[in-house]
This record gives C-alpha cells, structure tokens and sequence, in this order.
C-alpha cells in the first residue's frame, strides 16, 4: 500500500502543496541535496522512492546499517563515471543516516559538494544532533510531521478496499469508530496503522465475521507500545513538556507527561531527580516546602519501588505544578558565579576570618565581628558581609509570590538596617 505517485501521497500538506518548492523540485526533476526528518511512519522513505520514480538521474539506495566506506567509495566511482560518460546524474539515497558515523559523514561530504551525487537522506533523529554541520550546511533539512488521524484514516480505507495491494479481496467492511481508533492509536505512524488493521483482520480469520468493529481492534490490540526513545529527541520533548507544564502551573499535564515517560519504560529515578531540581530552580523560596515534597518523593519511590511509588511521584509532581514559582534562587546563584569570574577571589574581610591562633588574632583576624545574637532584633546595624569590594551589591530578590512575599518584606527590612552607615 506503499504510494508510488505525488498524487497518492498523503499528508505533508506543508511540503506538497501544488505550488510547493519541493513539489515543483521533484515534478522538474531538479531535486537537491535534502534530508527528511520526521518520525516513524511519517511518509521518509515513501517520499524518497517517489523521487526515484520521477526523476531520470541513476537512483542508488544505500543503507546506513550495512554500508560501510568503502560501498560509498563505490558508489561515488560509479557516479563520477556516469556522469563523464552518460552525462547521468546520481541520486543516492540514504535510510536511518542517523547511524552513520563521523567518517562515513565525511565519505560524503565532498562528493555531495562537488555534486557528484545528489544526497537524498532519511531520519527519525534531529539533524542537528545527528549530522556533521560540514554535511547537514550543504543539505535543506525538510521535516515531517506525523499524519493527522483523518490522513490514517483515508489510507486504512485505501487499504481495505484496495483489492490488488491491499485487503479488498477479503471484502470487509469497517466500522467508521473502528477505523478511527486505529488512526487515534496509531501516533501519526501509517506503518503501525496498516500493520494494526492487518493484525486484526488476522484475528477476524476463521470467524466469519465480515465486518471489523471497535470490539475486534480492543481484542486484537491489548497493548500498544509507546512511541518514545529514551535516548532520543521524543525523550527531550516530553522531559521538556512535564517542566513546562510544572512551570506552568498545570497539575493536569504535569501529570500526563510523567506517566507518558514511566509508562515508556523511562527511569523513574530520573523523573524525580528532575523534580527535585525543579522544586529549587523553579519554585525556591516562595514555597520552601516543594523541595520537601520531591525529595520525599524521591525516598519513597527507591523504598518502595514502582508501581507503588506512582502515587508519591503524582503527589509530588501535582504539588510542584501548584505551587507559586520563583527563580530567585537560581538567578542568586547565577549573579554570584559572573561576580566570581569577573573578580576572581576576593579577600575575605578580616572581622569575618577565623582566629584560631593567638598569633591570627594579633594579625587582626576576627577583630570587630559583632554577634547578631548580641544586638538588638538580631540584626548588627551597619554590618556588611560581603567582599569590601561588593558591599551593596544585592544577588538574592525575592519575589512577591508565595512565601517569598513575606522574606522580601523581611530582607528589605534587614539590608536597610545592615546598610553601612
């Protein structure tokens, strides 16, 4: 079911449109180097043997699994040698180029300069990380997205009624929920759809039934596996969405994300350790308890294990989500470091040092410390703490949200009384 023409093609309207760039390349036969990025099932590979298909240069197919660099100093010879003799253009076409490794990167990377052969390259990893910048700088990175349900579900309907490539031989019917909880489950991914519509056919097999229904895909399909890397972009860009979420304020997502990264098999410990680093960096001080809260979590989840430990890290994740934020903390810290590297090591004040010899305390170490505990409201009026060369300069503000609102009063109070007189 495959589609072997631009105008069987489905989804990727942002790419194909009748006046698309890429739609007019590949029509006048004047595809560039590019490389197609999107996830499983999205159209990669389809697209690329649709560009066979069209254009009239010499189509190689190369994979990045089994090939090594001496298949693509091969086929480099034979493109040069094309084109000297037949005056051919070479299109090679490369699936799963993330695998590639750095000198197989460079094997081609002058051939695609020199345009000895057109690069046409496929994969499910961002080519940022993936590809050498010498290579992916002489390539248009097109990008993919997954199909929308109603473009799974025009190709489950192709596939069944479809009687020379597809199911229409068996004729079947479907019902229009069925269809469209295959599409739903699906992700987006048109080889998992056909692949689930083909299983649950399978299991109609010997049971006369002529029909599929929302029944027969529950029963055929009793689990369906997550699409998620753990080691990929999908892991980053749910990581990424459970701390916005949290960041934004949203239990209900904030739970979500976290389930969709344990229910994937992610490592529950480093979904708490990254809420106990939220609870500091993006909560601080305006609820103190936050961090209490995800370290609890923490503690509960290496007790007891999953699945228990679901509910302590829901807990934790929901509490994190409502609480007031502030990054005052982490901008505290931050403001320290850039003065420490502006300034290098500065001095520690003499009142401050610590006298533990009689001959420290003759060199004036610790003189004219004054106890807070000795002065009235525990405050020393007019005492500074800093280096002498930063005396005033202020790294922790406080905001007005949560318990924060309370310690900035409090602050403002004691620097006004601390300020040097």
């Amino acid at each position: 079911m495959r589609p072997r023409a631009l105008a069987e093609l489905v989804g990727q309207g942002h790419l194909l449109a009748s006046d698309s760039p890429l739609r007019s390349a590949i029509e006048m036969d004047r595809v560039r180097s590019t490389i197609l990025w999107g996830p499983p099932g999205s159209g990669k590979t389809t697209l690329a043997r649709i560009i066979a298909e069209t254009t009239r240069s010499c189509f190689v197919a190369f994979s990045a699994v089994l090939g090594g660099v001496a298949d693509i100093t091969d086929i480099v010879a034979a493109a040069r040698d094309r084109a000297t003799f037949t005056h051919q253009r070479t299109t090679v076409f490369v699936d799963e180029v993330h695998r590639f490794n750095k000198s197989q990167q460079d094997a081609f990377l002058p051939h695609v300069e020199d345009g000895t052969i057109v690069l046409v390259a496929a994969t499910t990893e961002n080519p940022s990380f993936a590809i050498n910048a010498a290579l992916l700088s002489r390539c248009s990175v097109l990008r993919l997205e997954p199909l929308s349900t109603d473009d799974l579900v025009v190709l489950l309907e192709r596939a069944l009624n479809n009687e020379t490539r597809g199911l229409g031989g068996l004729h079947l019917a479907a019902d229009a929920e069925a269809l469209r909880a295959i599409a739903e489950r699906s992700a987006g991914d048109a080889r998992r759809a056909l692949a689930t519509l083909e299983g649950v056919v399978d299991s109609l097999a010997g049971k006369s039934a002529s029909r599929i229904t929302l029944h027969a895909v529950d029963a055929a399909e009793s689990h369906r596996p997550l699409l998620y890397d753990k080691s990929g972009e999908q892991h980053y860009d749910v990581v990424s969405a459970f701390i916005k979420s949290m960041r934004g304020s949203d239990p209900d997502a904030s739970v979500y994300w976290m389930m969709r990264m344990l229910e994937a098999g992610d490592d529950p410990l480093f979904v708490s350790r990254r809420m106990i680093v939220f609870a500091s960096e993006d909560i601080g001080n305006a609820d103190p308890r936050a961090l209490l809260v995800a370290t609890a979590a923490d503690a509960a989840l290496r007790r007891v294990g999953l699945p228990e430990a679901t509910y302590a890290l829901a807990q934790a994740s929901s509490y994190l989500a409502c609480a007031p934020k502030s990054d005052a903390a982490g901008v505290a810290w931050q403001r320290a470091k850039e003065l420490i590297a502006q300034r290098g090591a500065l001095p520690v004040p003499k009142k401050l040092r610590n006298a533990v010899t009689g001959l420290l305390r003759d060199d004036g170490y610790g003189a004219g410390y004054k106890s807070p505990h000795a002065s009235p409201g525990g405050v020393v009026m007019g005492e500074t703490y800093l280096p002498d060369e930063l005396t005033g300069r202020v790294l922790y503000e406080p905001s007005d949200r949560g318990e924060e609102e309370a310690i900035r009063e409090r602050l403002a109070k004691l620097r006004a009384a601390r300020a040097p007189r």
